[in-house]
């Protein structure tokens, strides 16, 4: 059953924002119901910060170099998302270790996309070519996306979607990241949807995503 409300999203991103301009055309499509009430950047020149002011989003950047100390810094994270009324964090392409606090406040409602098939190819210092550099190095026949959980370290929460992407013989880290990209830019939304359909249960490392639910007819 289709929300009557859209999910409120509040987007963390460190870059470009491809992503994120990918989840916005599935909303204004029609395809996910969502709403994506805030952007933060660590990064002031972030181009997801220009998508959002573009799209009439809220566009804040949050660094923690602007503030004394650690403490300082999450009370005004977790202000801006209370305040955006945030239920579902998406990170799309965050280059910032998540602090704890915030992580536990939107346990089980903060989602990430890794471009590689979890937990192979994971961890600090694996993230955009790095992960294909390591892949193609290792000889991998197939890659791919994750979307998964956050928890308190490096890709290793638990999975909500994974989907295969082949590894050509031709490839080089660009080609693959291309090939990725397109993955993400479909599941990401789709991964979203579920939750916006209530979908999602955590059952320990897994998580179980249940049949849709129709409306009776009359």
């Amino acid at each position: 059953m289709r929300r009557r409300v859209p999910l409120r999203l509040a987007a963390f991103a460190s870059g470009r924002g491809s992503n994120l301009a990918a989840i916005l055309e599935k909303i204004d499509t029609g395809k996910l119901d969502a709403q994506v009430v805030l952007v933060l950047s660590n990064n002031s020149d972030a181009g997801a910060l220009d998508i959002a002011r573009q799209h009439g989003i809220p566009a804040m950047h949050i660094s923690r170099k602007q503030f004394n100390d650690d403490q300082t810094y999450e009370n005004a994270l977790l202000t801006a998302l209370a305040d955006s009324q945030t239920e579902l964090v998406i990170l799309a392409g965050y280059m910032k270790k998540i602090p704890v606090s915030i992580v536990r406040t939107f346990q089980g409602r903060m989602l990430n996309i890794h471009p590689a098939l979890l937990p192979s190819f994971g961890g600090q210092g694996l993230y955009g070519h790095f992960v294909h550099e390591a892949v193609l190095a290792f000889g991998c026949k197939v890659s791919g996306v994750t979307v998964h959980l956050v928890d308190a370290q490096y890709d290793t929460g638990a999975p909500v979607m994974q989907r295969s992407v082949p590894v050509l013989e031709e490839d080089t880290a660009e080609t693959l990241a291309a090939r990725i990209l397109k993955e993400e830019h479909q599941i990401y939304a789709e991964a979203i949807q579920l939750f916006a359909e209530g979908r999602v249960r955590l059952d320990g490392r897994r998580t179980k995503i249940l049949p849709p639910e129709f409306e009776k007819q009359p």
